[in-house]
């Protein structure tokens, strides 16, 4: 867990209960696309929440509350989800609700969910935005939704959504305000 003493970085959070998932490497891809069209420096760090699922509703839990500091600390947050029942996932679920209101107040926050179907691309608008906006996080107008048919084209996909979505507004964002960019 040394890797989460590091902070005021670019920061992707992987929901996916499997490691080394898909989701894994396309949110770790869109997130130095971003960064990079951001100006952001990088490398950054991946908290991979299947290595730390046994201490998600642990007593103690040393690695998850690193985790939650990390993320909280971080330059740029992208959260990344498969999407599971039309959702995300209940593991980033549980992880997130370690929050208490406002945990990620001010800070830019990328949403990206990974799907298998066009019918479920919607799920991060409808539900993660609004996560995450009520932690308090600077989100953008919609989520970076990519199909599994696009994870070989992350990077096309990711330019598109950015320039669409008006994300790099997230770089001005003033700290410690709530604000829903509008494409």
């Amino acid at each position: 867990m040394s890797a989460l003493a590091d902070t005021g970085r670019v920061v992707t959070l992987v929901g996916n209960p499997r490691p080394a998932s898909r989701t894994r490497a396309a949110a770790e891809a869109a997130a130095g696309i971003v960064a990079r069209r951001l100006g952001l420096p990088g490398p950054g760090v991946t908290i991979e929440l299947a290595d730390l699922a046994p201490q998600v509703f642990a007593a103690e839990r040393p690695d998850v509350d690193a985790a939650l500091a990390l993320a909280a600390g971080a330059r740029l947050l992208v959260v990344a989800t498969p999407v599971y029942k039309a959702s995300y996932t209940g593991l980033l679920k549980a992880f997130l609700d370690g929050y208490g209101p406002r945990g990620l107040d001010g800070i830019p926050v990328v949403p990206l969910v990974v799907s298998a179907s066009p019918v479920h691309a919607h799920a991060g608008d409808a539900h993660l935005l609004p996560l995450l906006a009520e932690l308090g996080a600077v989100v953008p107008a919609s989520a970076l939704a990519l199909l599994e048919s696009e994870l070989g084209h992350v990077e096309a996909a990711t330019d598109r959504w950015f320039d669409a979505s008006w994300v790099h507004e997230l770089a001005a964002a003033p700290g410690g305000q709530r604000q829903v960019v509008q494409a």
